[in-house]
C-alpha cells in the first residue's frame, strides 16, 4: 500500500475523485505537475519545484520533482518512492543486445547500485540521486560525470586524465551496443525498476531476484534488523572477538560459526590463530542442553574408509579402544570436530609429546609400552589393524558420523543410558534444580 495512497469518495454519494498517483503516459492532457516556489542554493533567490504524482505500470508509485531557477539557471531533478521501504531487496540483471535495450525504463533510487561488469564498472549506492531515465541515460550521466574535471586533470594529472579519457570512450561504445553487455541495479530498498517491454509476459533477457537484506545494508536504510532474521544469519556468517593467546598472551582474534550436523544438532566451532607466535588452536562446543540420556557409540573399524568418517568430540566424552587397552578421560584433548583418522592423530601426539611418560624420567619399560602403543595406534590409522572404537558420552552431546544415514550403520552401535549418580555429580546435575526452587527459598526464609 503506497504512503500516500488514492482519495477516498467524496462523502454522500458523489463522484470519486481521480486517482492522485496517475499511470505514466504523454497523451494524459490531465497529468499536471504541481508548481511550488522554493529556495533556489545556488544564489539563494526563489525558483520553482515542479512535483509529479505518477505511477510506472507493473511497477508502484513515485514522485517526480524538477527545480529550476530562472535568475542563475540552476537545475535539478530526483525522484522517491513513494511506497514504504519493500521487505526483500531486489536485483535486476539485463542483457543489453540491441539499442531497443537502452530505451527501456528505469528507476534507480538512490541507495541503489547499478554495474556493468565487462567493463568492471559501477554507480555506487548514494553517489547520485534517484532517476527516472533510462539505460542510456544513466550511462550518458556516468559520462558527463567524468568529463566534468577533466580539464583540470589534463593540466595537473595528464595520465589519469588520458585514463579516463579511454574509459569514456568505452562507456561511449556502451551506447552504441557495438556488443552485448550486462547491466546489474541492485537496490536492497527493493524500489527501483527496469522495464519489461513484454509485461505482463517474461522477458528472457531480464532476470528479476529478490533477496533478504543483510544486517549492513538494512543499518544504511535507516531500519531495524529482524530478530529472526539476524538467527539465520547467525548460521551463515562467521563472527569474530579478540581474545589473547593461550601460548604467548598476545592479542590474538578468534573465528565463531554456528554449524548444523545433519541428522545431530547444532554445535558451535571456535578457531582461534595468534599472529605473533602462529599457535593455531579450535574447539568445538555444543549448541545444545545437556540430554535427558547418555549417549554410548561403538563403531568396529573394519575399512580404511572408516577414517574418514565425521566425529563430533564434545568435552565431556570418553574415548575406548578396548583391543589396545586404551581409555582417554573426560576433558582431555577438549571438545573437537574433526575426522577419526584426525582424532586418532590427536592422541598419538598426546601421547608422543607426554613428558612425564617420554621425559628423562621415565623409565625403559614405560617408554618401551608407550611406543609399541603408537604403532599399534598407526597400524589402526593405515588400516592394517581392526578396532572397535567407542565414544561414551554421559552429556549425549557426541557424535559419529552414519555413512548409511538415514538407513542403520551395520557397523555401528549407538545406545542410551541412564546417567549414573557420579556421572551427574561430574556434570553438576545434581546440585541443579529448575523446578520449584521458589518454594525452596521460601521455606529457608
Amino acid at each position: 500500500m503506497s504512503a500516500i495512497g488514492t482519495l477516498d469518495p467524496i462523502r454522500g454519494g458523489g463522484e470519486a475523485t481521480p486517482a492522485l498517483f496517475r499511470p505514466l503516459s504523454a497523451e494524459d492532457e490531465e497529468q499536471l505537475p504541481d508548481e511550488i516556489e522554493s529556495l533556489c542554493m545556488a544564489c539563494h533567490s526563489n525558483g520553482v519545484t515542479r512535483l509529479l504524482l505518477t505511477r510506472i505500470p507493473f511497477f508502484k508509485e513515485i514522485i517526480v520533482s524538477s527545480f529550476a531557477c530562472n535568475r542563475c539557471g540552476s537545475t535539478n531533478s530526483e525522484i522517491q518512492s513513494a511506497g514504504r521501504i519493500q521487505d526483500q531487496g531486489v536485483c535486476y540483471t539485463l542483457t543489453v543486445r540491441s539499442k531497443q535495450d537502452m530505451n527501456r525504463e528505469v528507476v534507480k533510487t538512490d541507495c541503489a547500485t547499478a554495474r556493468v561488469p565487462e567493463l568492471d564498472f559501477e554507480i555506487p549506492a548514494f553517489s547520485q540521486k534517484g532517476a527516472l531515465t533510462t539505460i542510456e541515460g544513466l550511462i550518458e550521466r556516468a559520462i558527463e560525470g567524468l568529463k566534468q574535471d577533466q580539464p583540470s586533470r589534463r593540466e595537473n594529472h595528464p595520465d589519469v586524465a588520458e585514463k579516463i579519457e579511454e574509459f569514456i570512450c568505452k562507456l561511449k561504445r556502451l551506447k552504441d551496443v557495438e556488443s552485448a553487455f550486462t547491466f546489474i541495479l541492485d537496490d536492497p530498498s527493493g524500489n527501483s525498476f527496469v522495464e519489461n517491454p513484454h509485461a505482463p509476459q517474461r522477458d528472457e533477457a531480464l532476470v528479476v531476484t529478490h533477496y533478504r537484506r543483510t544486517a549492513q545494508q538494512a543499518a544504511l536504510l535507516g531500519i531495524e534488523v529482524d530478530l529472526t532474521d539476524s538467527v539465520d544469519d547467525l548460521r551463515n556468517e562467521v563472527l569474530q572477538f579478540g581474545t589473547n593467546c593461550p601460548e604467548c598472551n598476545a592479542p590474538a582474534s578468534t573465528n565463531m560459526k554456528l554449524v548444523q550436523i545433519p541428522h545431530f544438532k547444532e554445535v558451535i566451532i571456535m578457531a582461534t590463530n595468534c599472529d605473533a607466535c602462529g599457535h593455531r588452536t579450535n574447539e568445538v562446543k555444543s549448541g545444545g542442553a545437556i540430554e535427558p540420556l547418555g549417549t554410548k557409540i561403538t563403531l568396529h573399524v573394519t575399512d580404511p574408509s572408516d577414517m574418514t568418517r565425521d566425529i563430533l568430540k564434545s568435552e565431556t566424552c570418553r574415548v575406548e579402544i578396548p583391543e589396545l587397552e586404551f581409555e582417554l578421560g573426560m576433558g582431555a584433548l577438549g571438545g573437537k570436530f574433526t575426522t577419526l583418522e584426525g582424532l586418532l592423530k590427536d592422541i598419538q601426539t598426546l601421547v608422543e609429546k607426554n613428558p612425564f611418560t617420554l621425559g628423562d624420567s621415565s623409565t625403559s619399560d614405560k617408554a618401551e609400552k608407550l611406543c609399541a602403543f603408537g604403532r599399534k595406534l598407526q597400524q589402526v590409522v593405515d588400516g592394517q589393524l581392526r578396532i572397535h572404537f567407542v565414544l561414551d558420552d554421559p552429556a549425549g552431546n557426541s557424535y559419529l558420523q552414519n555413512v548409511y544415514a538415514p538407513e542403520e550403520d551395520p557397523e555401528m552401535r549407538v545406545e542410551h543410558y541412564e546417567r549414573q549418580f557420579e556421572q551427574n555429580e561430574e556434570l553438576g546435575l545434581n546440585d541443579m534444580k529448575t523446578e520449584g526452587y521458589e518454594a525452596d527459598g521460601t521455606s529457608q526464609r
